[in-house]
């Protein structure tokens, strides 16, 4: 079977775990050249997994909040693979979970520079780098099922995942006339280690909740979101843009 992405490049930001080590896998695995961003050092790991099946990839360390770290995770992306084809901002942070009235500064302000402003930042240099190489390119920005809904004492991570939305329609229009799309994938509640961190994983009466918000009646799997991601860089979804991709086991439609 021909592989998709064969001499590609695809860039992947929050590579080390969950969503995007898992996206960053499965583009390999359809043949891409791949570059493995994370603040987390266990990119690294990503990399190492991807070369012992045959695969290219390098790992650049990026925060993604970080205008100056953005620029520079891009400009090693081209120097590595000559060009960017495919992009996926996943990089993301849960942030604190609390009232919008007791919600402290701080944690608000790190969620949207992360969640939102740091998308932002990977679109911009992204986008950028297309548009100089004379267009073409498909760009995918991870949201979330509280970018379409919202879900009480998350204010912050809500907002921000709408804003992702917002910002891939209005990418989206800027930049169809050039050949480039710009979608977003909006996962339900996945089996990663952000839900780990919530408790939700290692408790069976929160997981047996935390199943029951989808009709599909289970978790999503990282590898889940990966195959819709790949899909919407993809040819199959040539005359897909500003697109907002729910992957959400029923959740929206409950």
């Amino acid at each position: 079977m021909p592989r998709r992405f064969a001499d590609k490049v695809a860039l992947v930001t929050g590579a080390a775990t969950g969503i995007g080590r898992a996206t960053a896998l499965a583009f390999a695995a359809e043949g891409a050249r791949v570059v493995v961003a994370d603040i987390a050092a266990e990119g690294a790991t990503t990399v190492a997994d991807i070369r012992a099946v045959g695969g290219s990839a390098i790992y650049v360390r990026c925060d993604v909040a970080e205008p100056a770290d953005v620029a520079a995770m891009v400009e090693a992306a081209v120097r590595f693979g000559g060009r960017i084809d495919c992009a996926f901002n996943n990089a993301g942070i849960e942030g604190v979970r609390a009232p919008l009235a007791t919600q402290p500064d701080d944690a608000w302000a790190r969620v949207l520079a992360v969640n939102l402003s740091g998308v932002r930042h990977c679109l911009k240099h992204e986008l950028a780098h297309m548009l100089a190489r004379g267009g073409g390119g498909a760009i995918v920005n991870c949201a979330s099922i509280l970018g379409v809904v919202a879900y009480a004492d998350a204010s912050a991570y809500v907002a921000a995942k709408h804003g992702v939305v917002g910002l891939t329609r209005a990418a989206a229009l800027e930049v169809a006339a050039r050949g480039i799309r710009v979608n977003a994938v909006c996962p339900a509640f996945i089996e990663t280690p952000m839900l780990a961190r919530a408790g939700v994983l290692d408790d069976p009466t929160a997981r047996a909740a935390a199943e029951t918000l989808h009709p599909i009646s289970r978790l999503g799997r990282a590898e889940e979101i990966a195959a819709a991601t790949l899909f919407l860089c993809s040819e199959e979804a040539s005359f897909v843009t500003g697109h907002a991709l729910l992957a959400d086991g029923g959740y929206v439609s409950r």
